[in-house]
């Protein structure tokens, strides 16, 4: 819309939607949400225990978590111990192939631990490997 202003010009008014306010929001919403994204993924925070030999996969497994307070969990989803071998039945349809990959915080006794490997062996699944972490070595530099 154009209107004359007392000097005589010609003035147009401002109509446009400033973006720039919009832009800075969405680019901060943005960072936070890569920044906090590996966060998430991680899951269930576990000290598992410290080997030699590990082998690192890297494709995407069941796996079967207990935390320092014996608290179960399938993937991030929180389980009753006596409810898991229904659910690993549901879930797993050949169970002599299909892995089953164990983590469990290494303060965590050993009775609690079996107790696990046993319900999942209840639910027809045999092949459980442990997940371990490998220990931190240091470069050395020979002089």
């Amino acid at each position: 819309m154009a209107f004359t202003n007392t000097q005589g010009r010609t003035q147009s008014s401002l109509s446009d939607i400033n973006v720039t306010p919009f832009v800075d929001v969405v680019l901060v919403l943005l960072i936070i949400f890569m920044l906090t994204a590996p966060i998430i993924q991680s899951g269930i925070e576990v000290n598992v225990p410290h080997t030699q030999t590990v082998k690192e996969i890297t494709e995407p497994r069941m796996v079967l978590t207990m935390d320092r307070d014996q608290n179960v969990f399938l993937g991030s989803d929180s389980v009753k111990l006596a409810e898991l071998p229904r659910i690993l039945r549901d879930r797993v349809k050949d169970s002599e192939h299909h892995p089953i990959y164990l983590r469990c915080d290494e303060n965590v006794a050993f009775g609690a631990f079996a107790q696990l490997m046993d319900t999942v062996k209840q639910s027809g699944i045999t092949n459980i490997a442990i997940v371990t972490q490998p220990y931190q070595t240091k470069n050395v530099a020979t002089r």
